[in-house]
């Protein structure tokens, strides 16, 4: 059973959001939802959480089963926003070029010319992302990280906002190359789609029986807003308690018996950018531990190294994960 350890609350120190700006981040993240939701439906949770890698300009690896809905939401949500958009159908015989651009000579003006590849947009769908060779994986690692892309020496600096959205299947094996961990570090979360309830399915049905609700779909927020919500984000205020909360969640994870590798520094930060964007889409000014514990399971499981015995026992990251939450106390108001 978890404990909850009570602290004292101190004093807030920092920029504080006004109460203005709390609701317009809380009524454009509503807009967003509202867009995506006339396309995934009974996906509330979900698409919460995938507002929560928009809100934190963090990029996000769809990974379940074909037919679930991946790519369609990416494109909801790609087409909810007012900005430029790229898609890269990733095969086998993908080469980086093909990802980022080429320098080519130009015959008429008797100079080189760089053509622009399909990463540099804002909005960027890479569409089965584990088919691609690890070196044209590997293409991504600049633009996902350094927010830039580097073409024959020329550094080209990639618009903000900068979001990858990514679809993986997992139970594929067959032509797929396994994401390196530090391909699968970049990646604000980890999600997964799931089969839709009865009910739902049924309620899909209806909708896309005489049109496909994506072709309608216009954009709510522009990129200028976007960007706005971004940096008023990284204002969500976070008590030090919770921080440290967070904190020994992932300093668990490098402990931990079943685990080879724990969560590196580089997810603490991004543990920490999600829970203030939930809290934030939340209509909320301040993390609480619950924001911290309701991300933890998308932001860290795909950063873990299981060990080989914890694999042959049947046992999960997402198992550990659970099992640390519950056994770290957690701080409450007094």
């Amino acid at each position: 059973m978890e404990s909850r350890v009570p602290v004292q609350v101190g004093e807030q120190t920092g920029p504080r959001l006004q109460a203005a700006e709390v609701e317009w981040l809380a009524a454009t993240a509503q807009r967003i939802r509202s867009s995506v939701s006339r396309v995934i439906i009974g996906k509330d949770n979900l698409i919460e959480l995938v507002l929560v890698a928009v809100f934190s300009e963090g990029h996000i690896l769809f990974e379940d089963v074909p037919g679930i809905g991946k790519t369609t939401l990416a494109k909801a949500l790609a087409r909810s926003f007012d900005s430029s958009f790229g898609r890269i159908q990733f095969t086998p015989d993908l080469i980086p070029s093909d990802v980022t651009g080429i320098s080519f000579y130009n015959q008429r003006s008797g100079d080189f010319e760089l053509r622009q590849g399909p990463i540099i947009a804002q909005v960027v769908l890479a569409d089965e992302i584990n088919r691609a060779t690890p070196r044209t994986q590997s293409a991504l690692l600049e633009a996902m990280e350094e927010r830039q892309v580097t073409i024959e020496g020329t550094t080209i600096p990639l618009p903000r906002p900068f979001l990858v959205l990514a679809t993986q299947n997992p139970i594929e094996l067959e032509g797929t190359f396994p994401l390196p961990e530090a391909q699968l570090d970049r990646f604000l979360l980890r999600l997964r789609v799931g089969y839709p309830s009865e009910e739902d399915e049924d309620a899909m049905l209806v909708r896309f029986e005489t049109e496909n609700p994506l072709d309608g779909l216009e954009p709510v927020v522009d990129s200028t807003d976007l960007v706005r919500a971004i940096e008023m984000t990284a204002r969500i205020h976070v008590e030090p308690v919770v921080r440290r909360y967070l904190v020994q969640i992932v300093r668990a994870t490098r402990a931990h018996a079943g685990l080879e590798l724990g969560a590196s520094p580089r997810a603490s930060l991004a543990l920490l950018r999600s829970a203030r964007a939930l809290a934030a889409i939340r209509g909320r000014a301040y993390v609480e531990p619950d924001d911290v514990k309701l991300v933890t399971p998308q932001v860290l499981p795909h950063r873990l190294i299981l060990a080989s015995q914890t694999r042959l026992r049947g046992r999960d990251a997402e198992g550990i994960i659970a099992e640390i939450l519950e056994q770290t106390p957690v701080p409450v108001e007094i």
